[in-house]
């Protein structure tokens, strides 16, 4: 993600439950030169933007740059741990990573916080519905020892229940749940954002701490979403596969859809880690199919010239070439038209109305990719977040989730987290670096 100096004013202020007044069981340090960790107390914060400007006689622009709490384990405590009934949830579709984060919270509550009492809420917000047959599963080390080495969650994860506000809040009281770690995207965050606001109408004290979960990077206010640097592993030998059976073949072209329904950032990763793809698709830079700066123009000039290519679509990309479906799934997102399947049929159609032979193979790593278990980057990246989540509640913190910013772990309100997405922006350098190397125009839009 690139992050720009701030053009406007963020309230980045997390709320809290109330004083923190325990002592934390967690024996860190105070003062520098002891060998031991510092606690961080909430005055210590980093800057969110960190461009400068110079003007002409080389000195700096003032400009503002607001700053963010950083996360990390405090000296005082919210929660006595022996009165602490903590439950984690996971929400919406599958990701790399999910056992991850969960291993690390459990063990972070058990062994840094001695927190006895973990249940895990099964098949997402649906498991806190009063009628949901899925009963709690009792978390510990020895539950979580090896999950990590699993892709999936261990809890199940499903879409929608999220906006059942009073009857999850219900339930949460029945079961004296107090410490709340969800697990989830967009439509995840917004929802902990509403609990906590019902929350606080109840005068209850819980705490509610999102972990930012969506493969597609998309989220704003977060460096690099958990799982993406997973998915672009598994995509890359979808795309090599696809480029030796294009090579394999006369006229051979390789298709291969991605994730990416709104940002196009796997794909755009995976054209940079492998150049043997010769058109990246994306959300964020519309296309036309015909017409003389077309996609199809261009592949049969591709193909005519070099004898092979590489087409590499985000499934957000196009959607506006396809019919629409008019539906959405249980988390209010539309439902698309599969874009690969859409454009595989229309490159065939195309190259037979043409007289050019060519072959075609289209792949779909999609829920390969999804399931995968997380690789080293991102199982060390969910340990930490996992673990500041922790930190983050037993602190009394409430409405936050734990983000990466400029290298920095710190606490961003989920209020402000989802006010806006995160997209390729076609004008920085990361769309530039993928044109370059794809050597594709940089757009294939025709002139009105």
């Amino acid at each position: 993600m690139e992050f720009q100096t701030s053009k406007r004013k963020y309230d980045f202020s997390i709320p809290n439950l109330g004083k923190a007044k325990i002592l934390s069981p967690i024996k860190m340090s105070t003062s520098d030169g002891d060998g031991l960790a510092d606690y961080v107390n909430d005055s210590k914060r980093v800057y969110f933007g960190i461009d400068a400007l110079i003007n002409e006689k080389g000195e700096e622009v003032p400009e503002f740059h607001d700053t963010v709490e950083v996360a990390g384990p405090r000296e005082k405590i919210y929660f006595n741990p022996a009165h602490v009934h903590a439950a984690i949830v996971t929400c919406g579709g599958i990701c790399p990573g999910l056992n991850n984060v969960i291993r690390a919270v459990v063990r972070c509550f058990w062994y840094r916080y001695g927190v006895r009492r973990i249940s895990g809420i099964r098949f997402g917000y649906r498991g806190l519905l009063e009628n949901s047959p899925y009963p709690l599963i009792d978390l510990d080390p020895d539950v979580v020892d090896d999950i990590q080495e699993k892709g999936g969650s261990i809890l199940g994860s499903s879409r929608g229940g999220g906006d059942k506000v009073e009857e999850i809040i219900d339930s949460l009281e029945r079961l004296n749940i107090n410490v709340l770690i969800t697990i989830g995207g967009d439509g995840t965050l917004r929802g902990a954002w509403e609990l906590g606001e019902e929350i606080k109408k109840r005068g209850l004290k819980i705490a509610v701490i999102g972990v930012p979960k969506t493969i597609d990077n998309d989220l704003s206010f977060i460096q690099i979403s958990f799982g993406f640097d997973t998915a672009v592993t598994h995509a890359v030998p979808s795309v090599r596969g696809a480029h030796t059976e294009a090579k394999a073949s006369v006229n051979g072209i390789g298709l291969v859809k991605v994730m990416g329904r709104e940002s196009g950032f796997i794909a755009a990763s995976t054209a940079l880690a492998m150049s043997d793809v010769n058109f990246c698709l994306i959300p964020e830079n519309p296309f036309d199919l015909d017409g003389p700066n077309g996609l199809l123009a261009h592949l049969k000039k591709r193909i005519l010239e070099r004898g092979h290519a590489v087409i590499l679509i985000a499934e957000g990309a196009g959607q506006d070439l396809v019919p629409q479906t008019g539906e959405k799934d249980a988390s209010g997102n539309v439902k698309f038209t599969d874009i690969g399947i859409f454009l595989k049929d229309k490159i065939k159609d195309y190259f037979a109305k043409e007289g050019v032979e060519m072959s075609l193979k289209y792949i779909d790593p999609s829920y390969i990719i999804r399931s995968a278990q997380a690789n080293p980057n991102d199982s060390i990246y969910c340990s930490r977040l996992g673990a500041h989540a922790v930190h983050a509640a037993m602190s009394g913190k409430t409405q936050a989730l734990i983000s990466l910013v400029n290298n920095k772990f710190v606490h961003i309100p989920i209020k402000v987290a989802v006010s806006e997405r995160n997209h390729v922006n076609t004008e920085g350098s990361l769309w530039r670096d993928v044109l370059e190397n794809t050597r594709q125009p940089a757009s294939m839009k025709n002139k009105n």
